[in-house]
């Protein structure tokens, strides 16, 4: 049987060798095609193979009778409609680890351009002024290099900085001391890593928790001439902000790869001297561009022609139907139950425990276990987690994952508990789907709730003493907050307590403070669901 390739957008030859080699693959490059051109001619193939400039859009995958599988070279599947390829039987893959090492070394090289001045030396010799005194750098030696977000670009440039013998001490939510320990570096909040770095570089992914993660306050706990470099994502940093610190003397220099609204040229932050910057270049070599292209090429020529496996899928793989029919139902649940829990963990988590209890406990319950993982993660990930990459990246961040099945249900059909540990301890949660009532959180810790896990919920722990529920209720009234349902729980008359309310909409942070600083109150966190 021959498979039949399209790729319509421009990839390196060296990179779709493995595809061009297949025997059992037929390759056709067709790049700069308009949607309806695409849309005309995608029912003929098995296989589509883009970069960035194709959009594969629901109406394409609809028209795409035959398409098995959407490789994306690169890291990013903005372009690609995943939930419409899902619904299509479509396995969409990329290329995660391909410009790793680009973009670690593009880092390192702002890291050492902003602590010598090479730039902006250049820029004064190639204007015949010979500024030897102006341009007085600062080693790298004995510095310390801030790493906010340790994922795999982080961790590669760590060992880079540990090269150049510089201290390293990093804030990931997933990172832990002892992983910290292994990997030679320190470990540390994000304010403990903003108050020691002399270099802070950022590498987390742009999410509603990290938009400007970077801001006036975290500016504010910086050494006074820090130097910070953007290799990541526009919009981490506050720029407004950045440019004040700039001018202001705090921030020593800033070098940028990456902005808020791109391109652009045309920009402030350009304007001063302090400032280096290139126009998004961190995965712009000849290897990344080969390898990211190598990497998918070879997971499509693998799942066309080696069973349906691949290394590097990012949506939903097939299940059977009569299996699917069961726990699609709970797939919504276990997304929120995770999500649920992400909340309520402060430290990094170390193991996920997923029990299953009942009719569950007979059933195939992957699918089940990885939309869990995927909710727990991805509210400090982003949207790249998905089913069937979230146990992969759990590993990855050294989280061990265990499934428990067993058929007790505590007066439920079917029940399913996740547990969460971290070095402070551990979080629970369980949750059923009531007959006509749809999803419900069912226990929190050890309190007993009935809670639609939907909407925006403030979860209150607080000591059961008379008139706590009366101040809360208040001050919400008083933030023109309303509260659509309350549950309340206690361990025993006078001690610990719950309350679990969901209001109509989300409480910012200022009201939360004000929650938590009312008497017999523990703790507060709102929780958007």
């Amino acid at each position: 049987m021959t498979f039949k390739v399209l790729i319509s957008d421009p990839l390196s030859e060296e990179g779709i060798q493995p595809l061009q080699e297949a025997k059992e693959v037929e390759v056709t490059i067709n790049t700069g095609l308009k949607p309806d051109e695409l849309k005309a001619i995608i029912g003929e193939y098995d296989a589509l193979l883009v970069r960035s400039q194709t959009k594969v859009t629901r109406d394409i995958i609809e028209k795409a009778s035959n398409l098995k599988i959407i490789g994306r070279a690169g890291v990013g599947v903005d372009n690609i409609d995943l939930d419409a390829a899902t619904e299509h039987g479509v396995i969409v893959v990329n290329a995660p680890d391909g410009n790793t090492n680009s973009a670690a070394e593009h880092t390192m090289a702002m890291i050492m351009s902003l602590a010598r001045n090479i730039p902006q030396a250049y820029y004064a010799l190639k204007n015949q002024r010979w500024d030897r005194k102006k341009y007085v750098g600062v080693e790298l030696k004995n510095k310390t290099l801030g790493i906010v977000g340790l994922g795999r670009i982080g961790a590669e440039v760590a060992s880079r900085a540990k090269g150049q013998r510089m201290n390293v001490v990093a804030y990931d939510p997933f990172l832990t001391e002892e992983k910290a320990d292994e990997m030679g570096i320190g470990y540390g909040t994000l304010d403990e890593v903003l108050q020691q770095a002399d270099f802070i570089t950022v590498h987390t992914p742009l999410l509603k928790e990290t938009h400007h993660i970077i801001n006036r306050d975290a500016f504010a706990k910086m050494k006074d001439g820090v130097r910070i470099v953007n290799c990541a994502r526009g919009g981490i940093i506050d720029e407004d902000a950045l440019f004040d610190a700039i001018v202001s003397g705090k921030v020593a220099g800033a070098g940028l790869d990456v902005f808020e609204e791109e391109p652009i040229t045309d920009h402030k932050l350009l304007e001063l001297t302090e400032v280096i910057a290139t126009p998004h270049l961190g995965a712009s070599t000849v290897e990344a561009q080969e390898s990211v292209a190598i990497d998918v090429s070879q997971d499509v020529v693998n799942f066309l022609t080696g069973g349906g496996i691949a290394r590097n899928p990012v949506n939903l793989s097939s299940v059977p139907k009569e299996v699917m029919k069961k726990i699609e139902p709970y797939f919504h649940l276990a997304e929120k139950m995770g999500a649920f829990l992400s909340y309520l963990t402060k430290a990094a988590i170390e193991e996920i425990n997923i029990y299953y209890s009942g009719e569950l406990a007979d059933l195939e319950v992957s699918p089940l276990s990885r939309n869990t993982v995927k909710g727990l993660l991805k509210r400090h990930l982003g949207d790249h987690v998905n089913e069937v990459n979230a146990a992969f990246l759990a590993e990855k961040k050294g989280i061990t994952i265990k499934e428990h099945k067993t058929s007790k249900t505590k007066g439920f059909t079917n029940l399913l508990t996740v547990t969460v540990q971290t070095k402070n301890g551990v979080r629970r949660v369980a949750g059923t789907l009531l007959n006509g009532l749809g999803p419900r959180i069912v226990k929190v810790d050890q309190y007993s709730v009935d809670v639609v896990p939907e909407g925006h919920l403030i979860f209150v722990s607080h000591k059961d003493q008379p008139g706590v529920i009366g101040r809360v209720g208040s001050l919400l009234a008083e933030q023109d907050i309303n509260i659509a349902t309350m549950q309340v729980g206690r361990s025993d008359v006078g001690g610990d307590a719950i309350m679990m309310l969901t209001v109509d909409r989300h409480v910012e942070e200022a009201g939360l403070q004000q929650l938590t600083e009312l008497v017999d109150i523990n703790a507060v966190t709102a929780i958007d669901l």
